[in-house]
């Protein structure tokens, strides 16, 4: 199957070299530990099927959260650990978009921008919601931060995974809001929003660099109903851990031109995109987040600081709200050697009947070669 590893490889070396100077280290990294993923390169190990004696070599993944390749044990405990946190309730997904005049200055300082993007989006609701002419109580909030569209483009916005209802100050009550399909008006909310972004940036060094004329037009914001919340935490769950696109939807790659399809988010229709190699490896790079940046954030009651008072809103719905739509919990202690992919041996997939039994490590081939910062712009 064709991989993006496979257009690093072919395109990598002369991308490096016509854009070495703006090339950030990070997306250096990205590039390299991509290309090397599962590979000699980094070693491994040798299994031997116990009846049949057929030996194969599994090479070490790179780890690293960008590669499409890596964390499939992870994000399915991730989405475990998320389902068992889930409240017997509705839940609304907000979806908060950063305006294109803020687009460049977030590309160049991806840190500053995307923290205050999710710490301003989960407090402009957090303070409406509050407000008791729309609830008047404390839901739980789950923010994930995205930064592309399916063809790849840059587009941060951040979803919020929002419950329908909350926990009274008194943690006594459980408060629905009034009507079903609506929780609070997305216009007020983006002002509140707006003003919040506006307030974090201009208490930091990029007060002088921004854009006057931002903050003077309308910014979305977008409310729907989620259901239970299933839906949307495996949506979510498949970019967790990994960036953009997957393996699975790259086309062809000829060494010039870099073909993949993907769905319309408004006509819901199969399309194609034809990149040059430099234009999407440029896509691909301007989604790698700075290092230690944390893209998943809690707030409410899904905050670290109240575990009691989501245990006591889940006593306070479980007996009078069950949702007859939700997935059963999973348990948050699910135990990693479960997963197919962690266990020590495995069965044999050439005689069926014997096990692979790892008798040997192998050493990384090579140590990594050195690979020559904000990646060019040739989104276009």
């Amino acid at each position: 199957m064709l991989e993006v590893a496979h257009v690093f490889r072919k395109a990598g070396p002369a991308y490096r070299e016509h854009f070495a100077a703006r090339m950030l280290p990070s997306h250096r990294k990205t590039m390299r530990d991509i290309e090397q993923c599962r590979t000699a390169a980094l070693g491994g190990h040798l299994r031997q099927c116990d009846h049949c004696a057929t030996a194969q070599y599994s090479y070490h993944s790179c780890r690293n959260r960008h590669c499409p390749k890596c964390h499939g044990d992870r994000s399915r405990l991730w989405l475990e650990r998320q389902r068992s946190r889930l409240l017997p309730c509705s839940y609304f997904l907000l979806t908060f978009t950063l305006p294109e005049p803020l687009r460049e200055l977030a590309r160049a300082q991806q840190k500053i921008v995307y923290g205050s993007l999710l710490t301003a989006a989960a407090h402009s609701l957090l303070e409406l919601i509050a407000d008791p002419r729309w609830l008047g109580a404390r839901p739980a909030v789950l923010a994930v931060l995205h930064t592309w569209t399916r063809d790849l483009r840059f587009h941060p916005h951040a979803h919020l995974l929002v419950s329908a209802g909350g926990l009274t100050a008194d943690g006594r009550t459980w408060r629905w809001p009034a009507h079903r399909d609506f929780l609070i008006p997305c216009r007020a909310l983006s002002v509140i929003f707006r003003a919040k972004v506006r307030d974090a940036l201009q208490g930091t060094p990029l007060r002088d660099a921004l854009p006057r004329n931002t903050w003077r037009r309308k910014w979305v914001v977008h409310a729907q109903y989620a259901g239970n919340g299933e839906q949307v935490l495996q949506y979510v769950a498949r970019y967790v851990h990994r960036v953009a696109i997957t393996n699975s939807r790259l086309e062809s790659f000829d060494g010039q031109q870099v073909d993949f399809r993907y769905r319309d988010s408004r006509s819901g229709q199969l399309q194609r995109c034809n990149l040059t190699a430099d234009q999407f490896i440029a896509r691909f790079l301007q989604h790698v987040l700075p290092a230690r940046f944390t893209k998943v954030r809690h707030y409410g009651l899904l905050s670290p600081r109240c575990r009691d008072h989501l245990e006591r809103a889940r006593s306070l719905l479980q007996p009078t709200a069950p949702s007859p739509d939700s997935a059963p919990a999973a348990s948050a202690n699910t135990d990693r050697a479960s997963l197919p992919s962690a266990r020590p041996d495995l069965d044999c997939p050439f005689c069926h009947n014997g096990v692979m039994r790892v008798i040997a490590q192998l050493e990384p081939r090579s140590a990594s070669s050195p690979i020559p910062r904000a990646p060019p712009d040739l989104s276009s």
